[in-house]
């Protein structure tokens, strides 16, 4: 008896549009982008894309057992390739900067097979899996706002399989099923728009079994919609006031004495004008900026119009602004991000309060100039501790000089 497997080959379901359209709606109307650097938070999402089903021919052999007589098949022509539309729904926590945990259900949609048999018949087959998923999700950095992902989870799947035939061939068990756990792991990378707001690509491999004692592959390769929430509410912002310097005692005038004949008293030569600093304002990090980032958040715009309002009368030379961060990281990563913020500091004070461009300038220290002590922040790792610890250091320092 010789058979012929023709697979049969349905085009992959588009993804939602819905979802792209969503990607993009809300790119365009969140506030600019912040990374997910908050320690504790929970996370919602969505996710849809395209789910290939890798099945081997020895996997697809095994379909011989739900068919009378058995061993029909003698010999098979097997492509493999099995395209669908899957997606996945899923609630995470966010334990710290990398690292996470996330539950969800996910739907790796049908694959389908047709058997052509001789004498005259055929054997249709259909599967589809479903199930839920435990991962651990690490995040790593790339830059401000991109990150890559990394997971490794288990599943839960309902494997459940539909068969049909025509000719001599009977079915013993047309709609066999079956409840297994197995693992799964992913790679992608994740920007975050906003606080609230994220996008995900990844591609993830899930195990199925089948009620045949088949073990296949499929994966999928989605993009996702998450949307953090429940995060703690960031710091007022605080100022450390430092009181203007005093104004200089008033030069003694001249002293004319009269005597016959007259002496004059010379005037003592006027000092060369000395420029000194009339007021510092020192700014912790957090209340300006979100943690690593480098665009002022609307508090630390308050803080900035405050201090903007104080300067309004004050005849001054020169304004400098100081961008200080911490030790974490790399020394490259500390200076570009300390030049950042100055900068963003001082196109503000330029451009919205209406400072002189000419007397305002911006200086990155990086991790130079720290305020602690290496013996009281021990440690190199970046826990919430040490993170809390090194929180003095990251600073912006505005200082406003004048001629005396």
């Amino acid at each position: 008896m010789k058979l012929q497997l023709h697979t049969s080959r349905r085009s992959a379901k588009a993804v939602p549009l819905t979802i792209l359209a969503l990607a993009a709606h809300s790119a365009l109307f969140m506030s600019p982008a912040h990374a997910q650097m908050d320690e504790g938070y929970w996370t919602f999402g969505i996710g849809a894309g395209q789910t290939r089903g890798a099945f081997d021919e020895a996997s697809l052999s095994n379909r011989n057992r739900v068919v009378v007589p058995p061993n029909i098949i003698t010999s098979q022509s097997i492509a493999t390739d099995r395209r669908d539309a899957g997606g996945k729904v899923f609630l995470g926590r966010q334990f710290n900067r990398y690292i996470g945990m996330e539950l969800g259900y996910f739907d790796l949609g049908k694959f389908g097979w047709q058997t052509s048999t001789t004498p005259a018949g055929t054997l249709t087959g259909e599967i589809r899996a479903q199930g839920v998923m435990l991962d651990l999700l690490g995040t790593v950095p790339l830059s401000t706002n991109l990150s890559a992902l990394g997971r490794v989870g288990a599943t839960y799947t309902r494997t459940r399989s539909n068969y049909a035939s025509t000719g001599i061939l009977g079915i013993l068990n047309p709609n066999p099923s079956e409840r297994k756990s197995e693992p799964k792991w992913g790679v992608g990378l994740q920007y975050a728009f906003s606080p609230g707001f994220q996008m995900r690509v990844e591609g993830e491999e899930y195990r199925i079994a089948d009620a045949l004692g088949s073990r296949d592959k499929v994966r999928m390769y989605s993009a996702s919609l998450v949307f953090p929430f429940g995060r703690a509410p960031q710091p007022a912002p605080r100022a450390a006031y430092v009181a203007p310097t005093p104004e200089p005692t008033p030069r003694a005038e001249p002293m004319v004495m009269a005597a016959p004949p007259p002496v004059v008293v010379a005037q003592a030569p006027i000092p060369a004008p000395v420029i000194v600093p009339l007021r510092r304002v020192k700014y912790e990090a957090e209340s300006l900026f979100t943690f690593a980032e480098s665009t002022v958040r609307p508090e630390g715009k308050l803080a900035l119009d405050s201090f903007a309002a104080e300067l309004s009368g004050t005849q001054y030379d020169s304004i400098t602004v100081e961008g200080h961060t911490d030790r974490l990281g790399s020394t490259a990563f500390n200076q570009n991000l300390s030049m950042q913020r100055a900068e963003a500091v001082k196109d503000y004070l330029v451009q919205v309060r209406g400072l002189s461009s000419s007397k305002v300038s911006a200086v990155g220290k990086g991790e130079d100039t720290p305020v602690t002590a290496a013996v009281d922040c021990k440690g190199t790792a970046q826990t919430a501790k040490l993170i809390a610890c090194l929180q003095p250091d990251r600073r912006v320092e505005i200082e406003v000089s004048g001629t005396r």
